[in-house]
């Protein structure tokens, strides 16, 4: 919503940057999708990491 209210302050203020920030914005999201992807698939590849060298203290807390 805020996105919203900020692209209409801008469309009343400088009309042609706004419809041209409206055109780019999926472009821009295409390029960092990939990136987004890596970062998500790296996050969990950390979790597994942190999960495995935590799980013997998780089994002496349990006991």
């Amino acid at each position: 919503m805020i996105k919203f209210l900020l692209w209409c302050v801008l469309f009343i203020l400088c009309w042609p940057l706004a419809l041209f920030a409206l055109v780019l914005y999926p472009i821009v999201w295409l390029l960092l999708l990939p990136f987004r992807l890596v970062g998500i698939a790296v996050h969990g590849a950390l979790d597994l990491v942190a999960a495995l060298i935590f799980l013997p203290a998780r089994l002496l807390r349990a006991v």
